[in-house]
């Protein structure tokens, strides 16, 4: 995996890139294709898990892990990928994540235990980390400044799109031939990616990038990150004020302090702490944290709204979430515009304050609500989180040195994994403790008589997930007034948690007018030509 290779920042010996090679928008198609592996296996395989669990006989706490073990190794280790990129150049942290992404996927197809089946998905999570950072990397050194905005517009389309496409296809997949294939897809798709970029791809290094390597830094940093992701998983199993959670939480926070402790002291660190000192940058990675928040934790029970609620097929419900993807397709290349033209504080504000008006309009969703109106709001929330994918993605990697742009990469995606574990597991949280309080009372104001310990906790699990706890030989009477209850309960926490998530949007607000353009956008263009 050799190629010519360019030093930014050094002109006079740079080799400009002919033909196919290190051609900007070559580029940009060939880490898309990459990246849209990645950003579709984050959503794509809650459609086939009910099928693993039936086909490899799996408890449901092992299912959970295909979801968790992804997202854990993929969060732990961004950063660290980042850096490893900024070390030895995207180019190859890119194919390399690109072959052992596609490896990964074909050994979970051919998998015949659900142990085996979490091992790969965790190797999937820490061969995702190698290629997302690399895919900006190699962005931001080949694009010229005025059209880096466009470039991560689209970037951010395809991640938006891939994300909400998710669910469709692997429906689609699972249905029409088995939950194999939602991952043997994968190689096909790899494969167009090697090949690409073994042809495009051009390898951009900063004159002075990292010589070292910061390993206490490193091993700190994933501890840290590990026991933070590992606490928000297990919270709503152990509870949020278990000795457990907050154990970890602790560990967490003990671990990140000793870890800036230590980058003040060693030569080449993992994250110079003078990164932060940039208010746009630190401003851009609490935005990202913010949006995730809203968008994944809202986005979580809407999937079971449509599915538990109105009834609908995966499928179904993933063409009722189009609106989302179409705008975000439709939204991303326009923000990218904006931003370009206008600078990132305006239409960042403006697309949280969409997204807060959206979460808002998603809060008064009833048991009954009209197909039209849904997709009002959903296509609202895509329209407003467009310009965020793209505006704080550019103000993180354009406020970093070029010589860190990976690692800017990483803190962007680790931002946004860390976000979304927050938002699942804090709106969960929400959602949990509205039905506890409501669920008895409403069961016996419907004259379902009273519900004692042990069959409220069970009724509540179903309720929180829209599941009416109809037991088999219940009268249809009975039968109809129970999911009645249930479907009631789930919609006033469901309207709460949105309410919640509404207000983080509208706080990130605030925040997005301590953005601006890139200081050092600039950094990458010299080296590239379009």
């Amino acid at each position: 995996m050799t190629s010519q290779t360019i030093v930014d920042k050094a002109p006079q010996d740079a080799v400009p890139p002919s033909g196919l090679r290190g051609h900007p928008w070559f580029t940009l198609i060939t880490v898309a294709v990459g990246v849209m592996m990645v950003a579709l296996d984050g959503t794509i395989v809650a459609i086939a898990n009910p099928a693993i669990q039936k086909d490899l006989g799996a408890t449901f706490a092992e299912v959970q892990w295909i979801t968790n073990g992804y997202f854990l190794a993929l969060a732990v280790s961004l950063i660290t990928a980042g850096k490893l990129g900024d070390r030895f150049g995207h180019r190859q942290t890119f194919l390399i994540g690109v072959v052992g992404f596609a490896a990964a996927s074909g050994a979970i197809g051919l998998s015949s235990s659900i142990g085996l089946v979490v091992s790969f998905r965790v190797l999937q999570g820490l061969f995702g980390a190698l290629l997302m950072p690399a895919a900006l990397g190699l962005l931001r050194a080949t694009f010229p400044a005025e059209k880096l905005n466009m470039a991560i517009g689209i970037w951010g389309m395809v991640i938006g799109a891939s994300t909400a496409g998710g669910p469709i296809l692997g429906g689609v997949l699972v249905e029409h031939v088995n939950w194999q294939s939602v991952f043997f897809i994968n190689v096909p798709v790899g494969v167009l990616a090697v090949v690409l970029g073994v042809l495009i791809l051009l390898d951009h290094r900063a004159e002075n990038a990292p010589r070292s390597f910061d390993i206490l830094g490193i091993v700190l940093l994933s501890g840290a990150m590990f026991c933070l992701v590992w606490a928000l998983i297990k919270a709503p199993e152990w509870g949020w004020g278990a000795g457990q959670t907050w154990t970890f939480i602790v560990a967490s926070v003990a671990l990140f302090g000793l870890f800036a402790f230590w980058e003040t002291k060693v030569k080449e660190p993992l994250i110079p702490l003078a990164l932060f000192r940039s208010v746009p940058l630190s401003a851009g990675v609490v935005l990202m944290v913010l949006m995730a928040i809203a968008f994944m934790g809202g986005l979580f029970f809407v999937t079971f709204y449509l599915q538990n609620v109105h009834g609908m097929s995966p499928i179904d419900a993933g063409l009722h979430l189009l609106p989302l993807t179409g705008m975000m397709i439709v939204g991303s290349p326009l923000a990218g515009a904006m931003i370009t033209k206008f600078g990132p504080r305006v239409p960042l504000a403006g697309g949280m304050a969409l997204t807060a008006i959206a979460m808002y309009g998603m809060s008064t969703l009833e048991t009954d609500t009209s197909s039209g109106l849904m997709s009002l709001w959903f296509a609202l929330l895509g329209l407003g989180l467009a310009p965020v994918m793209v505006g704080a993605t550019e103000v993180i990697v354009g406020n970093a040195p070029m010589e860190l742009s990976g690692v800017a990469g990483g803190l962007q995606q680790a931002a946004m994994q860390i976000g979304g574990s927050l938002g699942t597991a804090v709106l969960g949280a929400v959602m949990a403790s509205k039905v506890d309080s409501d669920l008895a009372g409403n069961w016996a104001d419907a004259g379902l008589g009273q519900l004692t310990g042990a069959q409220e906790a069970q009724a509540s699990e179903a309720v929180q997930v829209g599941v009416a706890p109809v037991a088999p030989g219940t009268p249809d009477a009975v039968a109809a007034k129970i999911t009645d209850v249930a479907h009631d309960t789930f919609i006033s926490g469901m309207s709460l948690a949105s309410l919640v998530a509404a207000g983080v949007a509208a706080v990130a607000v605030g925040v997005a007018f301590l953005t601006k353009r890139g200081e050092n956008a600039e950094a990458g263009a010299g080296a590239a030509h379009i």
